[in-house]
């Protein structure tokens, strides 16, 4: 079970956080809303922060009652979360909004869920989905083609399916881990700031706030990374077992 877990949230400056995240007793999660491009119609009235908390909170009502295996529990909560707006919005456009996934659930052993660039960071490894940093192009068009398609990559949105294409396993012997959005995974993979070992000290002692603090001084005074916004919500679940 866990002992303590620790959370920090910042939204981009200026801006709504489309991050949303959900501590409970023996589990946690992280989604992080993909930002809509300038322009582009999604057929959605509704907007990214909308689509996050309809599917955090379908995802935790069924985490707080359900031992179903996590892909499965992610594919009945984004299935939920299309009928709660299927009469008003087109959820066969591909550019509907959509969000990542990071799940932690713990047992007799931590079992894991990973869908998109949000990563799972443990003492042995990071679990990270990059199938969009593999994309042929990066295009407005190239990604919303190659979203929820075989050969391209997986996001929640309008697709359950796409629950059972996302990184998933168990893990034992845990003692601690963390659950990141990408705008908090900088501190690693874009800024180098330490390796994730680090991060995980770093999370431990000082907590998700100092770490959330670092990325934002690291996005104010160096090089913005080297794919994607200078600025991003950021979001940073720790935990121990």
């Amino acid at each position: 079970m866990i002992v303590r877990a620790a959370s920090a949230t910042l939204p981009t400056p200026g801006r709504v956080n489309e991050d949303f995240h959900v501590v409970g007793p023996d589990w946690a999660f992280v989604l992080d809303g993909a930002t809509a491009p300038s322009g582009v119609d999604s057929g959605c009235v509704h907007d990214v922060p909308w689509l996050v908390h309809h599917l955090g909170a379908e995802l935790a009502r069924r985490l707080a009652v359900s031992d179903q295996r996590l892909p499965d529990l992610l594919a009945e909560a984004i299935d939920a979360t299309c009928a709660a707006h299927a009469d008003t919005c087109d959820l066969g456009n591909p550019a509907s909004p959509s969000s990542t996934v990071a799940v932690l659930r713990a047992g007799a052993d931590v079992e894991y869920l990973v869908l998109a660039d949000s990563p799972v960071v443990f003492d042995d490894g990071v679990v990270v989905d990059d199938r969009l940093d593999h994309l042929p192009s990066h295009t407005v068009e190239a990604v919303r083609d190659l979203r929820n398609q075989p050969g391209g990559f997986w996001v929640a949105s309008t697709k359950p399916e796409a629950a059972h294409e996302a990184l998933h396993g168990t893990r034992s012997g845990v003692r601690r881990a963390a659950l990141l959005s990408d705008g908090a995974s900088r501190y690693v993979d874009a800024f180098g700031l330490g390796d994730w070992t680090d991060l995980l000290d770093l999370l431990e002692t000082r907590g998700p706030t100092e770490l959330l603090r670092r990325v934002r001084a690291a996005e104010a005074t160096g090089p913005g990374p080297r794919r994607g916004k200078h600025h991003d919500d950021a979001t940073a679940v720790f935990l121990s077992f």
